[in-house]
């Protein structure tokens, strides 16, 4: 994708993201209001995109100071309903 291409999309604010798996795949729902949007993919690419977001959630927090958030992780996903992690897994 070209910076112009991204530049000219249309943007929504992601109120919400799930993610759900099968030893496959990894499914990601991502929702804004009313609209959704679902995406697909592969393990490999799931942790190519952590290690990419973890690389810009640095260079963001170098900038502009320490983000403060805590994740729950026994939230239940409606993507995944049956066993969310635990805490420390």
């Amino acid at each position: 994708m070209k910076a112009d291409d991204l530049k000219e999309a249309p943007k929504l604010f992601a109120e919400n993201i799930k993610v759900g798996y099968t030893p496959e795949y990894f499914v990601m729902g991502v929702s804004s209001g009313s609209q959704a949007q679902v995406y697909s993919l592969s393990p490999a690419h799931a942790k190519r995109l952590k290690q990419y977001l973890e690389h810009e959630l640095k260079n963001f927090e170098e900038k502009h100071g320490k983000i403060t958030a805590e994740w729950n992780p026994n939230v239940v996903s409606p993507v995944q309903r049956a066993n969310p992690p635990s805490e420390g897994s």
